[in-house]
């Protein structure tokens, strides 16, 4: 099991920018694909973006060209940096590991998860 601690959320206005981490307990992660994740009050829990071992991305069409998520496997890092962030990028942002070969924004494919860590953007 790989445990997942994340950091980097607060509060910031509209427009600016965070840069979420997350960093894996044990140094084998980097066969993992990783993802984010956030769930906003009273919504469903949704993909936000992810990354497999050989670097391929994807991303929720509510993000693209906004966000973008990277893996330092000597680090056992993952990141997800946001910018031009809007009012509704307000969530609980939770970082995940799985298997699956090609990354996807399914949470189902994903069996360790983070704590999480708060974003609130205020307009």
């Amino acid at each position: 099991q790989v445990r997942l601690m994340e950091s980097g959320g607060g509060s910031v206005q509209a427009g600016g920018s965070l840069r979420l981490s997350c960093v894996a307990s044990r140094s084998t992660y980097s066969g993992n694909t990783m993802g984010w994740f956030r769930q906003a009050p009273g919504k469903e829990r949704e993909g936000v973006a992810a990354i497999n071992n050989d670097g391929l991305a994807t991303y929720a069409d509510s993000v693209k060209g906004r966000f973008t998520i990277s893996k330092d496997n000597a680090q056992n890092t993952l990141t997800l940096q946001m910018n031009s962030l809007k009012p509704e990028d307000t969530a609980m942002y939770y970082c995940a590991a799985g298997w699956p070969v090609t990354p996807t924004l399914r949470d189902y494919h994903y069996s360790d998860w983070g704590q999480g860590t708060q974003v609130t953007v205020s307009s």
